[in-house]
């Protein structure tokens, strides 16, 4: 196993995997790297700067330099928290567009890698352990339905007081899951990940899967 070990959970929307992948690093008390967030304060940053996905050498430059910090779980941008703004449907929608701009993802691996800190680091996305950390100790793909997926972002939506509509959520969910599979940079795949579908699963059943997997890989190279 490598000095600072990885565990790697990429997924489609909404599969779960940002709350799952959370809730391993706390049990095994990794770091965590919320790598859709970053795309989510690029999308924010340009906006703020009136830049459109065919500004792509500014958008380059914006996400190498742009101000961003995490701390107890909120979210900062230029020194403003933008947690809860970041998590707007429209942000979700425009960061999926701008991921698939290379320059954006080329922008972003050195930041991600920072993250990387011992004692380990725990991160999801789409693409952790395809390209970020290929050496990752423990590579998972958590997947869902996509009505399972639908109605768990309209719970989320519903709990935060915003009207959301099924059959519009439904077809967003399709339309990123092809941008995201099909872009030619960096796909959302499983490439030899462990799969966990969980659909007819609780949170806290995923979450034990995923740390029982990694206690097995921990006793074999022990």
């Amino acid at each position: 196993m490598p000095v600072i070990p990885v565990v790697a959970i990429d997924g489609p929307s909404a599969s779960g995997k940002g709350t799952v992948a959370e809730r391993v690093a706390k049990a095994l008390g990794f770091h965590y790297l919320d790598s859709g967030a970053l795309y989510r304060l690029v999308a924010l940053a340009a906006r703020n700067k009136l830049l459109s996905a065919t500004d792509v050498s500014q958008l380059e430059s914006l996400t190498r330099q742009m101000d961003a910090r995490f701390d107890s779980g909120k979210v900062y941008l230029e020194g403003h928290d933008v947690t809860d703004e970041i998590r707007s449907e429209w942000c979700s929608r425009e960061a999926s567009i701008l991921a698939a701009l290379p320059e954006i993802r080329a922008g972003l691996l050195d930041r991600q890698h920072a993250f990387r800190q011992i004692p380990g680091l725990v991160a999801d996305g789409r693409d952790m352990g395809s390209v970020v950390f290929p050496d990752a100790s423990l590579k998972v793909f958590l997947t869902a339905t996509s009505a399972i997926r639908a109605k768990r972002r309209y719970n989320q939506l519903k709990d935060k007081g915003i009207s959301a509509s099924m059959e519009d959520l439904l077809k967003d969910i399709a339309e990123r899951d092809a941008r995201d599979a099909g872009r030619p940079i960096a796909p959302l795949q499983q490439a030899g990940a462990r799969v966990l579908d969980t659909s007819s699963l609780t949170i806290e059943q995923s979450v034990d899967k995923v740390l029982g997997w990694f206690s097995e890989l921990r006793l074999q190279v022990s």
